[in-house]
This record gives C-alpha cells, sequence and structure tokens, in this order.
C-alpha cells in the first residue's frame, strides 16, 4: 500500500526548493535593494501581520485567500531562514529537520510506543516531553509560556496548563461564580473611583471570562474577534440605515441610533 506522505515528497519539494532560490536571488548582491536590507528584527511587523491574515482568513472560511496568505507566511519562514544561512547559523534545510524530529518525538503514541490516545493524555504527554527537551533549571509549570502573545490567548494557554495538572473547577457553576464574583468586584472598584483598583479588577474579570470560555470549548480569542466582527457588521448596517434615511454618524443621538441598531439586530431594518 502506499504511503501519501512520501508518494508527495516529489510534488511538494519542486516549487518547495524554486521558492527558496527565488528568495536567496533577491537577497543577493545583485537582487532586490529592499530584500537585501531586511533582517529578523525589520521582518517582525510583517511576519506578525502575516499570521494575522492567515487567522483571519481561516476565520472568514475564504479558503484561495487562505491559500494565498499561507504562501506569504511562508515566505517569511524562508526569508528568516535564509538570512540566517547568509550568517552562516543555519539553513531552511535544518529548519525543517528540526521541526520533523520534534514532530516524531513528541508523538510517541503515533512513533513509537506509548498508550495515550485521549486527547488530554496526549496533551500531558507533549508537555512532559517538552520540559524534558528543555533541560532546563527552570521547572515551574508555566515558565514556559510565551508572554508576547496577545492577552487573552495567553491567559487560557496558562488556564490550560494548570488543568493539565489538576489546577481547574470541576463544575462549570463555579466558573459562572467566580465570573459574577469578579464583576461584582468591579462594580465596588468603580464605586470608590480608585483607578488601580479599576483597572486590576477589570484584569480579574477578563480572567475570569476567559475561563468560562475555556471551560465550554471555546477559544476566547477566536470568540471576540466573532463578537467584534458581529459589531462591526452591524455597525457598517446601521450607519447605512441612517445615510438611508439621509442622515449621518454624528448628527443624531444615541436613541435614534439605538433604535436602528435594535432594528438592525433584529433583521427588520429596510433593505
Amino acid at each position: 500500500m502506499s504511503d501519501p506522505i512520501h508518494d508527495s515528497r516529489s510534488s511538494i519539494h519542486e516549487p518547495f526548493a524554486r521558492l527558496c532560490e527565488i528568495v536567496a536571488r533577491l537577497r543577493a548582491p545583485s537582487g532586490c535593494p529592499w530584500d537585501r536590507e531586511q533582517t529578523h528584527e525589520s521582518l517582525v511587523p510583517g511576519l506578525l501581520e502575516e499570521t494575522y491574515e492567515v487567522a483571519d482568513a481561516i476565520r472568514r472560511k475564504d479558503e484561495p485567500n487562505l491559500r494565498e496568505e499561507l504562501g506569504d507566511l511562508l515566505l517569511q519562514v524562508v526569508m528568516h531562514a535564509e538570512i540566517a544561512r547568509e550568517a552562516g547559523r543555519f539553513t531552511i534545510d535544518e529548519v525543517s529537520r528540526e521541526i520533523a524530529d520534534k514532530l516524531v518525538r513528541r508523538h510517541p503514541h503515533v512513533f513509537g510506543e506509548s498508550e495515550a490516545r485521549d486527547t488530554g493524555a496526549v496533551l500531558k504527554q507533549w508537555d512532559a516531553i517538552k520540559r524534558a527537551e528543555k533541560k532546563t533549571t527552570e521547572d515551574r509549570h508555566l515558565a514556559g509560556l510565551t508572554r508576547a502573545l496577545p492577552a487573552l490567548m495567553l491567559a487560557q494557554k496558562a488556564q490550560t496548563k494548570a488543568a493539565r495538572v489538576g489546577f481547574d473547577w470541576s463544575e462549570l457553576r463555579d466558573v459562572v461564580a467566580k465570573v459574577e464574583e469578579e464583576l461584582g468586584e468591579v462594580k465596588e472598584a468603580i464605586a470608590s473611583r480608585n483607578a488601580d483598583a479599576i483597572a486590576g479588577e477589570m484584569g480579574d474579570l477578563l480572567f475570569a471570562v476567559v475561563n468560562l470560555a475555556r471551560k465550554n470549548g471555546l477559544d476566547a480569542e477566536i470568540a471576540l474577534a466573532a463578537a467584534t466582527e458581529k459589531f462591526i457588521s452591524r455597525f457598517h448596517a446601521m450607519e447605512e440605515e441612517l445615510r438611508k434615511q439621509g442622515k449621518q454618524l454624528g448628527t443624531v443621538d444615541l436613541a435614534e441610533m439605538d433604535a436602528v441598531w435594535n432594528r438592525v439586530k433584529s433583521g427588520s431594518a429596510s433593505r
């Protein structure tokens, strides 16, 4: 029986090798001045932007755009590897080999003798293998979290890792109660007019809401992005409805905007 992974290798190698050759030529002395000037540091904003554009295409279920954005993100990886190759530090082959070896090491239930079969057991195994690989004197369970992550993502990752060692609410109602408790403390802080207290309690409330999302099997970052997109869509519809009435934002009061907003929300706005 043929192996689809091995069978696809030849079709993958040629276009990827061509991409690497193109990037090397762009970076060569006779190449593009802009590409030659780039460094790891200068490429960071583009790397982040392309990553978010991939995420946006996924959220919008835009397959053609996703293909394009994945290509843009792959270009960022190849550019960083080419800069490292020129400096004699590492190559794209080493990058590929290292991630392939890591995947095999961290999936002993697929490539080895581990009996881990459900997602929970696999994730615990992954964490254990990762800590052993790092060989660091830092043995605190949450030490490996990347602090540069967006706040919602970092909060959910911290909570998830804590839950894997049993530090987690057992009942959903306890999580809901915690959200309500934190909301009450936010109200008390607002009443005190203490800016530091308000900021601290708001952070605690957001953290509790992230935990509620996690316990319901949701990704807080994705949930908030979807809610924001819904708000933008409804706001645009409200603006269009006002325009049809010969009115503009900034010239109508909140009560009128609320009335139009509610019609948009219910789907009864004029077409």
